[in-house]
């Protein structure tokens, strides 16, 4: 799947307009716990996450994430959407919540890494 497939899915909006949308993805987790994010995520390729500050992004960016998305209509700062851009993370906005943002893309075929399925 790649980010553009993620943005098209969600109906989101592209806050990073440099990001590479070809990206292939393959994995995702959605959480707003970074300590969490930090402590179990292993492989994840976007982060789902309603918190909204900086450390998400130095938390995606230390575990080579590629994509953030804000669910449940959050819009991050400038700054935090300028930092991400300057890692080269992909930062969209969603006004679907955090449940159902990860069950659609789940239904088209993204799993984290502990999925089997």
């Amino acid at each position: 799947m790649t980010i553009q497939t993620i943005l098209d899915l969600l109906q989101a909006e592209l806050l990073t307009p440099d990001a590479r949308l070809d990206t292939q993805v393959h994995t995702a987790c959605g959480s707003d716990m970074m300590s969490d994010v930090l402590a179990y995520v292993k492989d994840q390729a976007v982060l789902l996450t309603g918190l909204n500050n900086p450390q998400v992004v130095r938390t995606a960016d230390m575990m080579d994430m590629v994509c953030i998305v804000f669910v449940r209509g959050k819009r991050p700062s400038p700054e935090v959407v300028q930092l991400a851009a300057q890692r080269g993370i992909a930062v969209l906005a969603t006004g679907h919540t955090m449940f159902s943002a990860c069950g659609m893309l789940y239904a088209a075929g993204l799993r984290g890494s502990g999925s089997h399925v």
